[in-house]
């Protein structure tokens, strides 16, 4: 049952809360050493590596759209 207090990045991850069973990458049974908080959720991985493809994802897209709002912003002109 996922936690009644919200998660933050301090608060250890716990496969239970996971909002995931297979990895999102691999298709592959999550493991406790593969988890990460994103958007407030938990979500499993199958093993660090894959948790970590992920995390660099993230910041490429997030990157990516920054520089989009700067460019209609007119930021970088």
């Amino acid at each position: 049952m996922p936690n009644a207090t919200p998660l933050t990045s301090n608060t250890p991850l716990e496969i239970a809360d996971a909002v995931n069973d297979v990895c999102p990458w691999s298709g592959k049974p999550i493991a406790a050493d593969a988890l990460t908080l994103y958007n407030g959720a938990v979500v499993g991985f199958c093993d660090p590596a894959c948790r970590d493809k992920f995390a660099r994802a993230v910041r490429s897209f997030e990157n990516a759209l920054q520089a989009r709002r700067a460019e209609s912003a007119g930021i970088n002109q």
